[in-house]
């Protein structure tokens, strides 16, 4: 493991000397370019697993990508082998479709302290909730980045993290009412406390989600990436491509349905992704929104 070969796989090409602000959006947003929020491990037959050297090997020298856990705990150790002051903190996600956050602990995020002031790193969200930026921890202040604006609040100690987007204009209306798209506007991501978190906290949320039938990752094959405009999303058998601001406060939002032999090539084609078992797509009706 060493960082010459983590920057060669996101691009980046910047200083490594520097522990500024700057730097480290730069890092990140090589890092969210480069690799794929994914789950695809899971619908391949191949177990998904914490160990650092694991997820090393597979996002840095198999060019694959993870979900949270796999995505933000490599940023974590690259920003700390830099010597940023980095660590770990676990969120949970709120689901729309029950209108509450989870009463489990599933997604890690990474906070970083620069010049006394704390910042949030999530490189694992994936979709149009996907960060751009380091959003600095602070409480009430409206964040835009280019997917939206984001905005923490604080209650008792609880930070809650929320995402308001533009208007979307679809030009497939078949897709017009799909259960891919956000419907409002203003939307719940996750809450976290500010304990610091270790792997061990992740590893029954790490089986849990790749095997209950109740987990979203066993109901759908997701894979998304972000570009320098947008994002670009295959889940199951649908392709979508977002392009960010397309007209004044408007997002364009494409879906393409691929045919079975078309979805391996997409992957290589749109996401840098070839995979090393046969993919088995999913997309279970009415748990997923871009």
């Amino acid at each position: 493991m060493n960082l010459e070969e983590y920057f060669a796989r996101t691009g980046y090409k910047g200083s490594l000397e520097n522990k500024d602000l700057e730097t480290l959006t730069d890092i990140f947003q090589h890092h969210i370019r480069a690799v794929p929020f994914e789950n695809l491990s899971i619908h391949c037959g191949e177990k998904i697993t914490l160990e650092l050297e694991h997820v090393y090997n597979k996002i840095v020298r198999r060019k694959r990508g993870g979900w949270c856990m796999e995505n933000n705990q490599l940023l974590g150790w690259v920003l700390k082998r830099l010597g940023y002051d980095a660590s770990f903190l676990g969120a949970y996600v709120y689901n729309p479709h029950q209108n509450a956050y989870a009463t489990i602990m599933t997604h890690l995020l990474v906070k970083v302290i620069i010049d006394g002031k704390a910042y949030i790193v999530d490189a694992g969200f994936g979709v149009s909730y996907q960060m751009w930026q380091p959003m600095e921890l602070v409480s009430g202040k409206d964040q835009p980045q280019a997917p939206g604006i984001f905005r923490f609040t604080e209650k008792n100690a609880i930070w809650y993290l929320e995402k308001m987007r533009r208007k979307q204009y679809i030009p497939n209306q078949n897709f017009s009412n799909s259960d891919l798209l956000e419907k409002k506007e203003c939307r719940k991501v996750y809450m976290f406390s500010l304990e610091p978190r270790t792997m061990e906290d992740f590893c029954f949320q790490c089986t849990y989600l790749q095997t209950s039938p109740d987990s979203l990752f066993t109901k759908k094959s997701i894979c998304t990436l972000q570009t320098t405009d947008g994002f670009r999303a295959l889940i199951g058998w649908t392709l979508t491509e977002t392009t960010y601001n397309y007209k004044e406060n408007m997002d364009l939002v494409e879906f393409v349905t691929l045919e079975d032999e078309e979805v391996e090539k997409t992957l290589k084609e749109k996401f840098n992704i070839t995979l090393d078992r046969k993919l088995v797509p999913i997309n279970i009706k009415g748990f997923y929104t871009i």
